[in-house]
């Protein structure tokens, strides 16, 4: 018997070795789709639950990986739906913050810890398809075209097999990716390995010491900083130095980063530690870098 064979009979371990292979990818796609790590891990649980209860009935009309897709893709638009994208509690903050530029729409981004795009066949990933600036912009698209665009333009299906599994019509979908490329931020070059990491590690020495003056010198003059889930937003240099420097008068405790990239972009994770230095963990960051200086922080409230 085959492995499909042995799982459609009712083995748990076939079942398993079918499906592993698609795991981390499946997980990334809900994650673009949903722009958040903990909804990810649900509708992965609920996405196995539907493909064991449905094992018996595919008749291999398709891959074991399209028809896999079929199903996180329907099992996450409808999570969107059902959600109505409600937003997550609005942290209250413990100082009194300047007026924000803005407010964001979508604070329940979360990051994606670059540990979990090591495996084997991530080396496909592609750095733009998984940067914050391209989850902020799935998350601000119709969800249908934003699955239409991750299943054609990132993933490599062809437009009749996504109007199959998205039970529309290929017209239908070149409609919604033409919106949706439309739609996408312009795509800017990634920049020079060793110009990002020696910005990110200024910007960490600074950022610990409130060096507010240094991470000013870092960011390009359009540079913004997000707090999801807060939906606070400062655009431009002066207002991103008073949003850092209210929040330095306000501290009483110490900061600590620990390196640890996010989206394939720089990121660390922030601690605050007491005057008995016990570490507290209160969220991560994670730096746009563009040219030649930081174009967008994105500091991840715990």
């Amino acid at each position: 018997m085959t492995v499909l064979q042995r799982a459609q009979a009712g083995d748990e371990n076939a079942f398993r070795e079918l499906t592993a292979p698609y795991f981390r990818e499946l997980h990334l796609h809900c994650y673009r789709m949903l722009g958040s790590v903990t909804d990810a891990d649900d509708a992965m649980q609920e996405i196995l639950l539907a493909a064991w209860r449905g094992l018996e009935g595919f008749e291999e009309r398709a891959s074991v990986r399209t028809w896999l897709y079929r199903i996180a893709t329907n099992r996450c638009l409808n999570a969107i739906r059902d959600s109505k994208r409600r937003p997550p509690a609005e942290p209250v903050p413990p100082f009194e913050p300047p007026p924000p530029s803005r407010t964001s729409d979508v604070t329940w981004l979360q990051p994606y810890p670059d540990e979990l795009l090591q495996e084997p066949e991530a080396h496909a990933v592609r750095r733009e398809t998984v940067e914050l600036a391209f989850i902020v912009a799935l998350q601000r698209m119709p969800p249908k075209q934003a699955a239409a665009l991750l299943l054609v333009d990132v993933l490599g299906f062809r437009t009749a097999d996504v109007a199959d599994l998205m039970d529309t019509s290929a017209t239908a979908i070149k409609g919604a990716l033409q919106r949706a490329r439309a739609a996408l931020p312009a795509a800017d070059p990634a920049p020079a390995p060793e110009t990002e990491r020696q910005l990110a590690k200024r910007f960490a020495e600074a950022f610990v010491a409130d060096d507010i003056e240094t991470i000013t010198s870092l960011l390009t003059d359009d540079a913004w900083l997000a707090m999801p889930p807060a939906p606070h937003e400062y655009h431009g240099p002066p207002a991103i130095a008073g949003f850092l420097r209210a929040s330095a008068e306000a501290r009483t405790t110490t900061l600590a980063l620990e390196e640890a990239g996010a989206n394939l972009q720089p990121g660390f994770r922030c601690y605050h530690a007491d005057q008995h230095a016990v570490r507290r963990y209160a969220g991560h960051l994670v730096l746009e870098i563009r040219g030649e200086g930081i174009h967008r922080i994105t500091r991840f409230v715990s």
